[in-house]
């Protein structure tokens, strides 16, 4: 299995659509606690384990980190409805992307 990033405070992200490169303390809480259960999902079905909650909140817990306890649940149920293979490709697009909500 592939280990999250040692220090994902320090990782550089690319931001979509953009070459601008995002230090992830410029994020807000809730676009961290979204990018760790993105990553704990990705990693999850990369090692073809199932994406549950759980298994999100252990890798993230893993990584030392915490998200609010909703987003695992709300990740989860969204890719088990949609299907991650589905949303990897809809976020592999090469336009732009839709605006966020607040």
């Amino acid at each position: 299995r592939a280990a999250p990033p040692a220090d994902l405070a320090h990782t550089p992200l690319e931001a979509a659509g953009s070459s601008k490169h995002v230090q992830r303390s410029e994020l807000s809480k809730e676009q961290k606690d979204e990018l760790l259960c993105t990553y704990a999902a990705l990693i999850l079905h990369d090692d073809g384990a199932e994406v549950t909650p759980q298994a999100m909140n252990n890798l993230i817990k893993a990584a030392n980190c915490t998200v609010e306890s909703y987003w695992p649940m709300l990740m989860a149920k969204m890719i088990n409805t949609t299907g991650m293979e589905s949303l990897i490709k809809m976020g592999s697009g090469g336009g732009g992307g839709g605006g966020g909500g607040g």
